[in-house]
């Protein structure tokens, strides 16, 4: 079967989960994602060499970080749509399977991804100038969210506002992180002189501020429909 012959299907992230032989991997703001601690760089440039012999492997397809103490795979399919296919389902099948083979194992709990979000009255004013700034290209199907062409750099995601707010901030950091993971998170940044300002969207997400005001949001449910994502 070929790359083109596989099926290229959205799913939800709830669907992606509930696939077997996924449990090393968690869905994130930006695609499926898992850690695997090689304990050295050789030993994680022999698990990316054996990744790139996998059948489906090309078109994009994965986004891989090799570090010294441990390789960041990341699956998302982007054209009609910014999301999750049939076909990254079975990549990270597959890529599981290779590092069970070389005894390479998994840390699902060290994955994370950050999106910066600004609020904006007239999103068509104000997208354009961070585009540029940036050298970011607009996502698929969607006029409020811009991506690195290359795949490296965070998301910027832009947040309809109803009425000026001159008292908050207008630029947050989400972090998403694993959903077994964000209590955890959130109780650590409160421990840490933060408090939440919000848990009107929870489980999707939760807002914290620190100490001075400046807000943040821990995300821990990937896509969710018609999700906003913000405050």
């Amino acid at each position: 079967m070929t790359d083109t012959d596989y099926k290229t299907e959205r799913i939800r992230p709830q669907q992606f989960h509930e696939i077997g032989g996924l449990e090393d991997w968690r869905v994130l703001g930006e695609g499926a994602c898992a850690y695997f601690r090689t304990g050295s760089f050789a030993a994680g440039a022999q698990f990316v060499q054996a990744i790139s012999e996998l059948p489906r492997v090309g078109s994009g397809h994965p986004d891989v970080d090799l570090r010294d103490e441990g390789v960041t795979v990341r699956l998302i399919t982007i054209g009609d749509f910014y999301g999750l296919s049939e076909r990254d389902a079975e990549l990270a099948r597959q890529i599981s399977a290779v590092a069970r083979t070389l005894n390479i194992p998994a840390d699902p709990s060290s994955v994370q991804t950050v999106q910066v979000t600004i609020d904006a009255l007239v999103l068509p004013d104000v997208v354009p100038f961070w585009r540029a700034l940036l050298g970011y290209e607009d996502r698929a199907n969607s006029p409020e969210d811009l991506i690195d062409p290359h795949r490296r750099g965070a998301p910027f995601y832009f947040q309809q506002m109803d009425a000026p707010r001159p008292q908050r901030n207008r630029v947050h950091i989400d972090v998403w992180v694993p959903y077994d993971q964000a209590q955890a998170r959130i109780a650590a940044a409160i421990a840490a002189g933060g408090r939440l300002v919000s848990d009107a969207y929870a489980p999707s997400h939760w807002v914290l501020a620190d100490p001075e005001g400046n807000e943040a949001c821990v995300g821990a449910a990937g896509w969710i429909e018609n999700d906003p994502r913000g405050q």
